[in-house]
Protein backbone atom coordinates (compact mmCIF):
# COMPACT_ATOMS: atom_id res chain seq x y z
CA UNK A 1 0.00 0.00 0.00
CA UNK A 2 1.24 3.33 -0.70
CA UNK A 3 1.27 6.85 1.27
CA UNK A 4 -0.96 9.09 -0.83
CA UNK A 5 -3.74 10.27 1.20
CA UNK A 6 -6.78 7.87 1.10
CA UNK A 7 -10.37 9.62 0.67
CA UNK A 8 -11.96 8.65 4.34
CA UNK A 9 -15.29 6.78 3.15
CA UNK A 10 -16.45 5.07 6.51
CA UNK A 11 -19.49 7.43 6.45
CA UNK A 12 -19.70 6.82 2.75
CA UNK A 13 -19.91 2.32 3.01
CA UNK A 14 -21.78 2.38 -0.64
CA UNK A 15 -19.82 -0.03 -2.80
CA UNK A 16 -20.35 -2.43 -5.89
CA UNK A 17 -18.14 -5.37 -7.67
CA UNK A 18 -18.17 -6.31 -11.26
CA UNK A 19 -16.16 -8.95 -12.74
CA UNK A 20 -15.48 -9.52 -16.13
CA UNK A 21 -13.67 -11.97 -18.35
CA UNK A 22 -11.85 -9.82 -20.95
CA UNK A 23 -9.65 -11.99 -23.92
CA UNK A 24 -6.38 -10.18 -23.83
CA UNK A 25 -3.75 -10.63 -22.18
CA UNK A 26 -3.03 -8.82 -18.76
CA UNK A 27 -0.82 -7.30 -19.93
CA UNK A 28 -2.91 -5.76 -23.16
CA UNK A 29 -5.64 -4.87 -20.29
CA UNK A 30 -3.16 -3.10 -18.07
CA UNK A 31 -1.98 -0.90 -21.19
CA UNK A 32 -5.58 -0.29 -22.09
CA UNK A 33 -6.33 0.75 -18.21
CA UNK A 34 -3.14 3.36 -18.31
CA UNK A 35 -1.80 4.42 -21.64
CA UNK A 36 -4.54 3.16 -23.44
CA UNK A 37 -7.70 4.66 -21.42
CA UNK A 38 -8.40 7.01 -24.72
CA UNK A 39 -9.09 4.01 -26.85
CA UNK A 40 -11.69 2.97 -25.33
CA UNK A 41 -13.18 5.07 -23.10
CA UNK A 42 -11.63 8.42 -23.07
CA UNK A 43 -12.22 10.82 -25.48
CA UNK A 44 -9.12 11.05 -27.79
CA UNK A 45 -7.60 14.50 -27.13
CA UNK A 46 -8.91 14.71 -23.95
CA UNK A 47 -7.01 12.74 -21.68
CA UNK A 48 -4.17 13.67 -19.43
CA UNK A 49 -3.32 10.32 -17.12
CA UNK A 50 -0.13 9.75 -15.56
CA UNK A 51 -0.14 6.19 -13.95
CA UNK A 52 2.03 6.91 -10.91
CA UNK A 53 0.84 7.03 -7.30
CA UNK A 54 -0.21 10.52 -6.01
CA UNK A 55 -0.64 11.80 -9.96
CA UNK A 56 -3.56 13.25 -10.77
CA UNK A 57 -5.56 12.84 -14.15
CA UNK A 58 -8.23 13.69 -16.13
CA UNK A 59 -10.56 13.17 -18.72
CA UNK A 60 -13.96 13.34 -20.54
CA UNK A 61 -15.66 10.28 -21.57
CA UNK A 62 -16.50 8.90 -25.13
CA UNK A 63 -18.65 11.65 -26.38
CA UNK A 64 -21.18 8.82 -27.50
CA UNK A 65 -21.79 9.00 -23.90
CA UNK A 66 -22.39 12.12 -23.21
CA UNK A 67 -19.65 14.84 -22.50
CA UNK A 68 -18.80 14.24 -18.84
CA UNK A 69 -15.73 15.32 -16.96
CA UNK A 70 -13.66 12.47 -15.09
CA UNK A 71 -10.98 13.52 -12.43
CA UNK A 72 -8.97 12.02 -9.75
CA UNK A 73 -5.27 10.70 -8.73
CA UNK A 74 -3.79 7.76 -8.91
CA UNK A 75 -3.55 5.90 -5.13
CA UNK A 76 -1.38 2.68 -6.19
CA UNK A 77 -0.46 1.29 -9.46
CA UNK A 78 1.71 -2.19 -9.85
CA UNK A 79 2.13 -3.10 -13.15
CA UNK A 80 -0.15 -5.79 -15.11
CA UNK A 81 -1.70 -6.74 -11.60
CA UNK A 82 -3.68 -3.56 -10.24
CA UNK A 83 -4.27 0.11 -10.94
CA UNK A 84 -6.43 1.94 -7.37
CA UNK A 85 -7.69 5.63 -7.91
CA UNK A 86 -9.38 8.14 -6.81
CA UNK A 87 -12.92 8.75 -9.09
CA UNK A 88 -14.87 11.59 -9.35
CA UNK A 89 -17.49 12.75 -11.96
CA UNK A 90 -20.34 14.66 -12.78
CA UNK A 91 -21.34 17.38 -14.72
CA UNK A 92 -23.05 20.07 -12.11
CA UNK A 93 -25.78 17.65 -11.23
CA UNK A 94 -26.77 14.60 -9.17
CA UNK A 95 -24.85 12.51 -11.54
CA UNK A 96 -22.11 10.53 -12.01
CA UNK A 97 -20.53 10.47 -8.27
CA UNK A 98 -22.21 13.33 -7.16
CA UNK A 99 -18.47 15.10 -6.38
CA UNK A 100 -17.61 12.80 -3.69
CA UNK A 101 -14.11 11.08 -4.31
CA UNK A 102 -14.86 7.12 -4.50
CA UNK A 103 -12.47 4.84 -5.03
CA UNK A 104 -11.86 2.65 -8.14
CA UNK A 105 -9.73 -0.44 -7.78
CA UNK A 106 -9.28 -2.69 -10.71
CA UNK A 107 -7.57 -6.32 -10.04
CA UNK A 108 -6.12 -8.32 -13.12
CA UNK A 109 -5.84 -12.28 -13.11
CA UNK A 110 -4.28 -14.30 -15.84
CA UNK A 111 -6.75 -17.13 -17.02
CA UNK A 112 -4.72 -19.03 -19.79
CA UNK A 113 -4.96 -16.39 -22.86
CA UNK A 114 -7.47 -14.06 -21.00
CA UNK A 115 -7.53 -11.70 -17.46
CA UNK A 116 -10.59 -12.01 -15.22
CA UNK A 117 -11.08 -8.46 -14.01
CA UNK A 118 -12.14 -7.66 -10.70
CA UNK A 119 -13.42 -4.07 -10.34
CA UNK A 120 -15.10 -2.66 -7.20
CA UNK A 121 -15.80 0.98 -6.72
CA UNK A 122 -16.30 2.15 -3.79
CA UNK A 123 -17.30 5.16 -1.55
CA UNK A 124 -20.86 6.10 -3.31
CA UNK A 125 -23.17 8.89 -1.49
CA UNK A 126 -25.97 7.67 -2.61
CA UNK A 127 -27.86 4.63 -3.78
CA UNK A 128 -28.62 6.23 -7.00
CA UNK A 129 -24.95 6.68 -7.94
CA UNK A 130 -23.88 3.20 -7.08
CA UNK A 131 -26.47 1.75 -8.92
CA UNK A 132 -25.89 3.81 -11.89
CA UNK A 133 -22.16 2.72 -11.58
CA UNK A 134 -23.63 -1.03 -11.10
CA UNK A 135 -25.27 -0.50 -14.51
CA UNK A 136 -22.39 0.99 -16.12
CA UNK A 137 -19.24 -0.53 -15.60
CA UNK A 138 -20.17 -3.82 -16.75
CA UNK A 139 -21.18 -1.72 -20.26
CA UNK A 140 -17.78 -0.65 -20.30
CA UNK A 141 -15.79 -3.70 -19.50
CA UNK A 142 -17.57 -5.31 -22.70
CA UNK A 143 -16.59 -2.39 -24.34
CA UNK A 144 -12.52 -3.32 -23.49
CA UNK A 145 -12.98 -6.23 -24.25
CA UNK A 146 -13.88 -5.43 -27.87
CA UNK A 147 -11.38 -3.07 -28.03
CA UNK A 148 -8.82 -5.65 -27.35
CA UNK A 149 -10.45 -8.05 -29.38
Amino acid sequence: MSSIPRPDLSARPLRMTCDYTVNARREEVFAAWTIGFDTWFAQAGTLALVPEPGRPYFFYNRDDWGRHPHYGRFLDVRENELIEMTWMTGNGTAEGTEGAETILRIELVPNGGATEVRLTHSGFVSEKSRDGHKENWPLALEILDEALS
